[in-house]
């Protein structure tokens, strides 16, 4: 089976393909910053373990929303 190019891609597709994409670097992009502001006691894991996984892994944006919903602990009251 030959592999598609960009070309050979419907209209649709095309797009989809770029609105999947925006939407998985808008995540990271997000989750990149909520980290750098967030103190290491809110995390469960550390910081560069976070920030290199949602560098380096192309989930689907998957990894991302596990940051924000598993990666993160409630702030402490001081």
């Amino acid at each position: 089976m030959a592999r598609k190019r960009w070309h050979d891609l419907t209209p649709r597709a095309r797009r989809l393909i770029v609105v999947g994409g925006s939407i998985e670097g808008m995540l990271k992009v997000t989750a990149l910053v909520d980290l750098r502001r967030r103190p290491t006691a809110e995390l469960r894991g550390s910081k560069p373990w976070w920030a290199a996984a949602l560098v380096l892994v192309n989930s689907g944006g998957a990894l991302p929303i596990v940051y924000f919903i598993w990666g993160r602990r409630a702030p402490r009251p001081h």
